[in-house]
């Protein structure tokens, strides 16, 4: 007999003792058919629970008999309890288990029948049907003979169950009359699908067919003679179902998947519009609206002129497509599961299983009952998705492909007006068409819902346990509870709205290892030594102005800002910490003249863009830092001439008195010195500030326009943008920089570097060219900032030149700070895409909380 067992579940063997279960499993475990691991014995467990397998208590006195047949009933219950747990916990791991025990009684079945329901897997009956003389022949020579009478019991017990066995929840009852002869087959998982070549994955077609052969036609599937779309690089399209409906060709687009399908080409999973429309096929009485009734009515039309024989086959090849496509697939790269496609949610304890409360799980998504309309409230199931494996769905509209907590959302209601998406996996590449019009025509789509609640104000709760953000350069990155709270209390303070703070810059580290020239603790050669190392040819390094870093969103008029941010205002300067930079009348000003001068002189209009993102430094430095100057640096100054002068004129009267203090004489002239460097310093980076004409603001990332983010562009690219912003706003100045390709060239930034900070500047900034730098497929550095000796001694004090502190300093520890830089630098341009994409303020400002959370991990502020 030739038997397949499904590829995970249970399998209750059913027999009376010495029908040879345990026999047949160890062959087929020498066949290499099962793995031992997936053999659980009751046999066994009561072994491992009492020592024993078997307690024989016939034959003797009637007072020892009672003692050792309740021990043999306590050591079953023990060994049974235990044996549960196991199968239980293989059964969560989605594994297949052979349970080997008489299983002679129906209540003991309907332990692992409940135990399959609960935990999502197939279970199957297999019962070993042998003659009761030869399972009297076999307990003759058993080492525990269980007796003639209490086999003849069981084997009149097996008969009766079998007569009734059917009426149990068994997914298949197998019954084995010659065990030794049993030939047994593995299914394989049904839901996996060797992504080989590729696989594009595609979402809510809803009929837009058109739309569907274009986007295949954009992703390189081309038409053969026998009308079969195919790539040439061998990929295959996977649908998430919701093929039909709403749309205008719905019965064409089920054809073009069925034909595939049957081909190998395509796969679809279900879905609710799917199953509804298979259901109705299947002369099921449903109720066909929110556009179902469309694809009734092209039906009807198609059957009232076709031969009623091929109307009658395509109805029963529709409905056998629909009914058997599956709840989700699971995608697989060399035998690991790494993606899993489903229509409308999952959860992660489920995924590979299959059972109609998944299947309700992946066509619906969660509800929590209905609004005033009817419509379903849907719960955000995306939230529980702690697993690493990216789950690929639609069912839910959003103007853009949504990616939260490894969960990616590609329907883009292209029934809507809005757009067909395809996932190219494994690349991870979206691939959209914009709709021909709006099929459905609904004034409340679910396009123009997600836009009315875009700006709703997320909910603290939603990050006060810590969360993680899903970021394209980095991968997840995720923030402590401790960190989080901190930062909300930050905006919760002074900030500006939430919606106005799409981007904090992110911090910057200094190269990671100190230079080896003795009177450096910062030199260039270390940047450029560690972008080397790391494949980058072409740098650029850029002055690094001394003020205070600030982001500027500026609109081209107040219509821009109303759509983009809800508020009419003409832009916002906002610090590291979103807090306004400005007094709200000197805010007016310079919004005022920035907007009017990049209006005149045509940025918005050759641009065609609504509004202009902006990372910058504005000096001079004592406008946001005068308290700190007068009270810090001004104080430390004046402190430290007055003491050391004072020291050096006592050392210099006692001369007559004290031989040998020429040295102690030296060292305080050096350390004179040094204070008034010290004092001359930070006095550099300060000028009066009477109007505009005293404040210079020098944009060095042009972060985004309204249609486009520009972290794509090469760092050259975004200085031109600096200098383009220069000539077209009075406002704006032009920072210096010097690209770096060759020995020749590293020699030039070198000395450039050495004469910037002997005038007094604070230093460069080295960057690579690309703006996304990558090694090796790894995130590196996007920027080294490299500071001047000068600059430094605000830094770490005065004297920190001197030998023994110089050496000190040079065992300082960059690695913490690299992390932080990679981490915000990865979290800036996440929020700024999400921003331009539209998406919610929530899905924005997880972003921009997560990089202010970072700064309160504690870190070296000097780096």
């Amino acid at each position: 007999m030739k038997i397949t067992l499904p590829h995970a579940g249970i399998v209750v063997l059913v027999g009376a003792s010495n029908s040879g279960k345990t026999t047949m499993l160890e062959r087929l475990v020498h066949e290499k058919k099962v793995l031992p691991s997936e053999i659980v014995s009751s046999d066994s467990f009561r072994e491992a629970v009492g020592d024993t397998d078997f307690i024989q208590w016939k034959q003797r006195p009637k007072h020892e008999s009672d003692v050792l047949y309740e021990r043999y009933e306590t050591l079953s219950k023990e060994a049974f309890s235990v044996m549960h747990q196991l199968v239980e916990a293989r059964c969560r791991m989605n594994k297949l288990t052979i349970i080997d025990a008489t299983h002679l009684q129906p209540e003991y079945r309907r332990v692992y029948v409940n135990m399959a329901k609960a935990t999502h897997v197939p279970v199957v009956a297999v019962l070993l049907d042998v003659p009761l003389d030869l399972l009297l022949e076999r307990d003759a020579t058993r080492l525990h003979s269980r007796g003639k009478k209490r086999v003849e019991q069981q084997n009149q017990q097996f008969r009766k169950e079998r007569r009734d066995i059917d009426k149990e929840e068994f997914d298949n009852v197998y019954v084995v009359h010659s065990p030794e002869s049993l030939e047994l087959f593995r299914a394989s998982h049904p839901l996996q699908i060797d992504v080989g070549s590729g696989i594009d994955v595609i979402g809510d077609v809803h009929g837009c067919y058109e739309e569907l052969i274009a986007l295949l036609d954009k992703l390189g599937y081309r038409e053969n003679e026998d009308g079969l779309y195919i790539h040439p690089e061998g990929r295959r399209f996977l649908s998430l179902g919701d093929i039909m409906s709403r749309g205008p060709q719905s019965l064409e687009t089920m054809r073009f998947f069925l034909i595939h399908i049957k081909k190998g080409l395509a796969y679809m999973t279900d879905s609710n519009h799917g199953w509804k429309i298979a259901r109705w096929f299947d002369g099921r009485r449903v109720k066909l609206t929110h556009g179902d009734e469309l694809m009734e009515k092209e039906w009807n039309a198609y059957a009232s002129t076709a031969p009623k024989q091929e109307v009658d086959q395509l109805k029963q090849e529709l409905k056998t497509m629909l009914l058997q496509a599956p709840s989700h697939y699971l995608l697989e790269q060399n035998n690991v599961v790494t993606a899993v496609v489903t229509h409308a949610g999952m959860k992660d304890k489920w995924i590979g299983k299959q059972s109609a409360a998944i299947s309700d799980m992946c066509r619906y998504g969660e509800t929590e009952g209905t609004d005033d309309t009817g419509r379903p409230i849907r719960k955000d199931w995306t939230v529980t998705h702690k697993t690493s494996e990216l789950i690929i769905w639609g069912h839910d509209p959003r103007p853009q492909p949504l990616l939260v907590q490894q969960t990616m959302n590609i329907d883009q209601g292209v029934v809507f007006g809005g757009q067909l998406t395809a996932l190219r996996y494994p690349e991870r590449v979206i691939v959209s068409v914009d709709a021909k019009k709006d099929y459905a025509e609904m004034k409340d789509s679910p396009l123009v819902r997600w836009e009315q609640k875009r700006l709703k104000p997320p909910g603290i709760s939603n990050y006060l346990q810590g969360y993680r953000v899903d970021t394209e350069e980095l991968g997840t990155v995720r923030l402590a509870s401790t960190l989080v709270k901190s930062a909300i209390e930050t905006f919760s303070t002074a900030a500006l709205p939430l919606e106005q703070i799409p981007y904090l810059p992110p911090t910057m580290s200094p190269p990671p290892k100190p230079s080896s020239r003795p009177d450096y603790l910062e030199h260039p050669e270390g940047a450029i030594a560690y972008f080397r190392a790391h494949g980058v040819d072409r740098l650029i390094a850029q002055k690094k102005h001394m003020g205070s870093r600030a982001v500027i969103l500026l609109f081209a008029n107040d219509d821009a800002a109303k759509r983009t941010i809800g508020t009419a205002i003409r832009g916002v300067i906002y610090t590291r910490t979103g807090r306004r930079f400005f007094d709200p009348l000197m805010e007016e000003k310079v919004l005022h003249t920035m907007q009017s001068e990049l209006l005149e002189n045509g940025y918005f209009r050759d641009y065609e863009t609504d509004y202009v993102l902006l990372d910058t430094e504005i000096m001079p430095w004592n406008l946001k830092a005068a308290d700190l100057i007068q009270r810090q640096y001004g104080h430390v100054a004046k402190t430290a001439l007055l003491d050391r002068e004072q020291l050096l004129q006592k050392l210099e009267m006692s001369t007559q008195e004290y031989e040998k203090l020429d040295e102690w004489i030296a060292e305080y002239k050096h350390k004179y010195a040094n204070a008034e460097a010290f004092a001359r310093v930070f006095q550099r980076y300060c000028w009066p500030v009477t109007g505009l004409k005293d404040i210079q603001i020098a944009p060095f990332h042009v972060l985004a326009h309204s249609d486009q983010t520009f972290e794509k562009h090469p760092h050259s690219w975004h200085m031109e943008m600096n200098k383009t912003l220069a000539e077209r706003s009075t406002l704006f100045v032009e920072t210096d920089y010097r690209e770096i390709t060759d020995e020749a060239s590293e020699v030039a930034c070198t000395t450039w570097w050495e004469e910037l900070t002997e005038a007094g500047h604070e230093g460069i900034v080295i960057k690579p060219q690309s703006f996304v730098p990558r090694y090796k497929g790894k995130l590196i550095q996007p920027a080294l900032k490299v500071r001047g000796r000068s600059y430094l001694s605000m830094i770490y004090g005065m004297d920190y030149l001197d030998t023994e502190n110089l050496v000190r300093l040079k065992g300082r520890k960059t690695g913490k700070k690299q992390k932080m830089a990679l981490k915000e630098f990865a979290l800036g341009l996440e929020g700024v895409r999400r921003f331009v994409d539209r998406q919610t303020l929530e899905r924005v400002h997880e972003c921009v909380l997560a990089t202010l959370a970072m700064e309160s991990d504690p870190a070296d502020p000097r780096l």
